[in-house]
């Protein structure tokens, strides 16, 4: 039955892919689902951890990037391209979620960082600390060396300011200081995208999980080849994870 839910959704997740630039309404998805609309909406959210209309923003943003990256297309066909009437609109949702302007993004393609660093919330003052979640990202394959992102965000989208993050030169320990009380995932990102069937792992996600003032949580997460079903990565940062560095022992 899961496998079922799983290839419904799936379904859905084509047809917003192909159709990135046309109106999709949520009967549109649970036609391709074959479910009813009540019922895909819940089984999406269950299957994601995200709302229907939230993944397909997502996956829309994500093909801006590459348009961004890859063409000479003006903003303002873009937007187009990707169902955005208003390149204003546009410009301010993919601001908001991906951290960096669209003009700003084409000229760095990410967000340049260096790896051995811990963060706060990005582009803003530290918070006062209120707890620390500790951890360790592992691979099947022990012998992996790939640079890793691995941040804290309130759902499985990693978008916006992370409540805390860290970039790791290969899997190993992270520690994630100054985090706000509250429900959160971790997700983990690897440098290394393969599409074998022996490729090697690429995210990592470990949640919800609840965070109290002046704990320290203890988690692993695990890497593993990403899914259809797995929302997109829209932060800039995800883009520019180093290929070298020292490893952050946390």
């Amino acid at each position: 039955m899961e496998q079922e839910i799983e290839q419904g959704i799936n379904r859905a997740i084509l047809l917003m892919q192909q159709r990135l630039s046309e109106k999709i309404t949520i009967g549109d998805m649970a036609d391709a689902a074959m479910y009813s609309k009540f019922h895909f909406s819940r089984m999406f959210h269950r299957i994601t951890g995200i709302s229907p209309g939230r993944f397909l923003s997502a996956l829309r943003l994500e093909h801006a990037k590459q348009l961004l990256r890859s063409t000479d297309l003006t903003t303002m066909e873009i937007s187009h391209r990707v169902g955005y009437a208003s390149v204003g609109t546009f410009g301010n949702r993919f601001t908001s979620c991906v951290g960096l302007p669209p003009s700003v993004y084409r000229q760095y393609g990410g967000l340049p960082c260096r790896t051995g660093l811990r963060f706060g919330r990005l582009g803003q003052a530290p918070r006062k600390p209120t707890a620390v979640v500790r951890g360790r990202l592992l691979s099947p394959r022990t012998d992996m060396i790939a640079p890793a992102f691995v941040g804290l965000f309130p759902d499985p989208l990693p978008e916006g300011s992370p409540a805390g993050c860290a970039i790791l030169s290969r899997p190993g320990p992270f520690i994630l200081e100054q985090v706000p009380a509250g429900t959160w995932y971790v997700l983990a990102r690897c440098a290394t995208i393969e599409t074998s069937a022996d490729s090697v792992p690429s995210i990592g996600v470990h949640g919800p999980f609840t965070v109290h003032p002046g704990s320290v949580q203890r988690i692993d997460v695990h890497l593993r080849p990403r899914r259809i079903a797995d929302p997109p990565a829209l932060l800039a940062i995800l883009d520019r994870v180093p290929a070298t560095s020292q490893h952050d022992a946390g």
